[in-house]
């Protein structure tokens, strides 16, 4: 028989003897909890938890609940495999770089130059980078504390309303679908570059075994192959830089260039209203960034991992993204039409078209592999964060419970199923009658990021204020934010602009109702998803002293890692650990 007990109390209702430590309830709770224990183990109940949950002082709320989780025909209950801790401080950062170093930063970033010029999306993409940087910054100071699967899905049960967690679940799960069937689109075509005898669907069926069978083969191992797979974008995009400086310098190619595109035809391509454009594609490429939150849930340390990659993760993304989008804005005029696309996806990447124009002439296959490399990571990539937010939703009472079934590595194989299955809209590409229902789909996630951002920004500043209203010294935590509270709150209203602008240009002339709607409609679907969740749950807003600030703390999953003697830092290391961690 095993039972499991979970003791949570609020600080502000123990005596000063205790302050500090961890909580406990009053004796006569801890009989209740012990009679109620020795009830059920004369039951048939072989296996239960017991949990306690709020303020331990009388008239408190308090929860037990007990369940049998014993699979009668295998002795134990699949839902009970946890997952394992066994992610590095380096795979936390890989995987995040390696989620959004995809088709769009190598594709998509020709647009942003076509729609703003080199020093409109430059501005832009610079501005994004910095409200991404206080939005990992609010993250990274709940997920050193409480390293947990549902990140900030469940830091939005715990410290603004479970109501607010379900949608915000279930559209990110949404959004992590969206991308996994727009990368399957993407490598079908890309692979069509270079041979047409399978037809696309074929390939889309190939990497749609092969995406799913990976991400079964546990969490080390998809560690392993996320790390170096982003290793290889970040080490191609390197050479690129150094490329686009030689042919800048008129080392490569038949003349320097300089920065003669800022002049003609000029740093801008639409004034402010290019700028404008582009702030929004900045912002729908910086998505996935929140991808470190996820993987905290996994991290064998989170205390001294989730902090380096939170700081190193933002600088490696903003050098990458303004880097990339700075040397292509050298080396392109923003009115080249290739820019806008071709006959493939190849043939229209500022990369590719930077190269070819130097002379480079198998850039566009070297360009090619790159993006076959970057849609292989990134789909995994989107299968993990789906899984994982599915795998939470389920173990909440938010989702069917057989979705958060796992097998003996950890992995919740349910959810990677589902996601998988759902990721087939991208079937619907195929025709041409229903080519614009695909797009739409995809279009209507573009605003989940920008809510996703927003509650990441409210729980913290609910977070913090939880941790005063219980007596916690908010100069004790593992990691805090930079400039709170300025940041996190120039971060939320930030987020919740963009929320609302991400689709003004159906306003321009002529109005496009079509596109209003694509643009807009899952704003009051998820309103809908909070409202229906609430009146149906009896939901409310969690008050701050009956805030969990306990469950899942590093000290309570019991995380221990050995120290390892201090190395002297060398020049050539300090590189390195800035390239791959």
């Amino acid at each position: 028989m095993r039972a499991q007990f979970l003791i949570v109390g609020s600080k502000r209702h123990c005596p000063r003897s205790c302050r500090g430590k961890k909580k406990i309830p009053p004796l006569t709770d801890l009989s209740a909890l012990a009679f109620f224990a020795v009830f059920l183990s004369m039951t048939d109940k072989k296996d239960f938890n017991v949990t306690y949950r709020g303020p331990v002082q009388d008239g408190a709320t308090k929860s037990i609940r007990s369940e049998n989780r014993l699979d009668e025909e295998t002795g134990r209950d699949p839902l009970s495999t946890p997952l394992k801790r066994q992610l590095k401080s380096r795979h936390l950062q890989m995987i995040a770089i390696g989620g959004i170093i995809g088709p769009g930063l190598l594709v998509s970033s020709g647009k942003a130059l076509h729609d703003g010029g080199p020093a409109g999306s430059l501005i832009s993409f610079s501005l994004v980078g910095i409200i991404v940087f206080f939005v990992m910054q609010s993250l990274g100071e709940m997920a050193t504390l409480l390293p947990v699967t549902g990140s900030f899905t469940e830091y939005a049960e715990r410290f603004i309303d479970d109501s607010l967690a379900f949608a915000l679940g279930w559209a990110y799960w949404y959004l992590w679908v969206t991308v996994l069937a727009n990368e399957y689109n993407a490598i079908s075509l890309v692979i069509g570059y270079w041979t047409d005898v399978v037809p696309q669907w074929g390939w889309i069926l190939i990497f749609w075994v092969m995406f799913l069978t990976l991400s079964n083969l546990g969490i080390l191992a998809y560690g392993e192959m996320e790390f170096w797979l982003s290793l290889i974008k970040v080490l191609a995009l390197i050479v690129f830089f150094i490329l686009a400086i030689c042919i800048s310098a008129g080392g490569i190619g038949p003349r320097a260039i300089g920065f003669q595109y800022w002049h003609a035809p000029g740093a801008f391509a639409d004034s402010i209203n290019g700028v404008a454009k582009t702030f929004v594609v900045a912002g729908t490429l910086y998505a996935g960034t929140e991808m470190v939150g996820i993987t905290a849930g996994e991290s064998a340390n989170p205390e001294k991992a989730v902090p380096k990659a939170i700081k190193q993760v933002f600088w490696r993304i903003l050098i990458f993204y303004v880097g990339t989008i700075f040397f292509i804005g050298m080396l392109i005029p923003w009115n080249d039409k290739r820019l806008l696309g071709t006959s493939s996806k190849t043939a229209s990447s500022p990369l590719t078209i930077s190269l070819e124009d130097a002379g480079i002439l198998p850039a566009a296959h070297l360009i090619n592999a790159l993006i076959v490399i970057s849609v292989i990571s990134a789909g995994n990539s989107s299968l993990y964060v789906a899984s994982r937010t599915l795998l939470f939703l389920s173990r909440n009472g938010k989702a069917p419970k057989f979705i958060g079934r796992t097998n003996r590595l950890g992995v919740p194989w349910v959810g990677l199923v589902v996601t998988n299955v759902f990721a087939c809209i991208v079937f619907l590409e195929q025709s041409s009658s229903a080519g614009r229902v695909y797009s739409a789909l995809i279009t209507l996630s573009g605003v989940a990021t920008f809510i996703v951002w927003s509650v990441i920004g409210l729980a913290h500043i609910r977070f913090r204020q939880a941790l005063v209203a219980q007596g916690e010294d908010p100069s004790k935590l593992p990691f805090q934010a930079l400039f709170y509270p300025y940041g996190t709150y120039l971060s939320l209203a930030a987020n919740v602009f963009l929320i609302f602008f991400q689709g003004y240009t159906c306003f321009l002339n002529p109005f496009s109702s079509t596109d209003f709607v694509i643009n807009y409609i899952l704003i009051p679907v998820f309103v809908l998803f909070v409202i229906g969740y609430k009146f149906w749950n009896r939901t409310r807003v969690v008050r701050l002293e009956d805030m969990d600030l306990w469950t899942g703390r590093r000290e309570q999953v019991g995380l221990e890692e050995p120290e390892s003697p201090k190395k002297v830092a060398t020049w050539w290391s300090r590189i390195c650990s800035v390239v791959i961690g």
